[in-house]
């Protein structure tokens, strides 16, 4: 067995859920305990249960049978330390008995699970004295310092099934299908879906859109003959100009959905009959794919590396084939979005994608 500089690990799942944070559990504690001989605390419901002190050690049995398990077998919550709910509402900052928890528990390292809000959580802790390691874990694919993040695969699979299957009801009906994808603030699931399932149009946040221009491009198509038009709708997009404060905006992208409006107005532009489709959290669910458990496995399984060599404080990356530790300050409060000049939006275009914006 490797000598290892870290002798007790604790490990936690942070934000919302998505498919491969077992797998990922998976990789760095069997590589942790295996090769390295390092104690494993799981962490329950997040920052709560390292506030709350709610814990156990994983054993061999914790962690066999869940790499195809969607969720998380350690359970998450929205917690934040530094903004802790109490029963009557109001919010304390448990920074410091999060410190005291982690000392108290003989941690050398805490293991962090989570997406981007996740990442500036964790770096509170590194200022509060713990040790950290993190992993880029999201469905909207927007954290800074890694080329993909666990969890985006398995949604945008699902967002392209989605698209594949209104095809067929679109065509017999001759409608416009408008489908919302999650995202955030950023339109890789929209995107990536939108272009795999062949969508006519794509609406991301990116690219601020005019509905003109989305109604323009599917007028053609029904001249042209074409019985139906597919768009995708990331739940962050936005009209050039924003949404503006009349009637006819109020409300869109906060407590209406985008893809709601974006059908009523299509039907009025082009006199054709939509229907919208919510996909919503069923993107977060299920088994995740193969590719997701490639790289939650990959990733968990450089922690443990890191973790044997004592190098804390950083975000372990996907670069290309391998994986890159990145400075944990230089991945929180960032966020990647769509560059307007990525590959998969300029082949779209070539093909006739409206982006709404020409």
């Amino acid at each position: 067995m490797a000598k290892s500089k870290t002798k007790r690990m604790g490990i936690l799942t942070a934000g919302g859920d998505c498919p491969g944070l077992n797998a990922a559990i998976r990789g760095v504690a069997k590589a942790a305990r295996g090769e390295y001989g390092i104690e494993v605390v799981g962490i329950y419901d997040g920052f709560q249960g390292l506030i709350e002190n709610r814990w156990r050690m994983l054993d061999w049995d914790d962690l066999s049978g869940i790499l195809t398990i969607g969720g998380t077998m350690l359970r998450t919550s929205r917690t934040k330390p530094h903004k802790y709910e109490l029963p009557d509402g109001e919010t304390i900052d448990m920074t410091a008995q999060s410190y005291e928890n982690y000392k108290s528990l003989g941690l050398d390292c805490l293991v962090i699970l989570g997406g981007g809000g996740t990442q500036k959580n964790a770096l509170k802790l590194v200022e509060a004295g713990c040790n950290v390691i993190t992993l880029p874990k999201t469905i909207d694919n927007d954290i800074a310092g890694t080329d993909v993040c666990f969890g985006y695969d398995t949604a945008v699979t699902i967002g392209t099934e989605a698209v594949d299957r209104l095809h067929s009801t679109a065509d017999s009906h001759k409608r416009i299908m408008v489908l919302e994808l999650m995202g955030n603030k950023s339109g890789w699931l929209a995107l990536g879906a939108g272009v795999a399932g062949g969508a006519d149009a794509i609406l991301i946040p990116e690219i601020p859109f005019e509905i003109d221009s989305v109604a323009a491009s599917i007028g053609e198509r029904d001249r042209r003959g074409k019985r139906f038009s597919i768009v995708a709708v990331a739940e962050g997009a936005e009209p050039a100009g924003g949404f503006g404060d009349d009637d006819e905006y109020e409300g869109a992208g906060e407590t209406h959905h985008v893809a709601t409006r974006v059908g009523r107005w299509l039907e009025g532009q082009t006199g054709l009959e939509a229907r919208v489709t919510i996909l919503g959290y069923v993107q977060r669910g299920g088994s995740p794919t193969a590719a997701d458990r490639l790289l939650a496995t990959k990733l968990g399984t450089a922690a443990a590396d890191l973790l044997a060599k004592g190098r804390y404080n950083v975000m372990v990356g996907s670069r290309g084939e391998s994986w890159q530790a990145v400075p944990l300050e230089e991945v929180a409060g960032e966020r990647r979005t769509v560059p307007p000049d990525h590959d998969w939006i300029r082949a779209a275009r070539r093909i006739g994608t409206s982006f709404g914006d020409e």
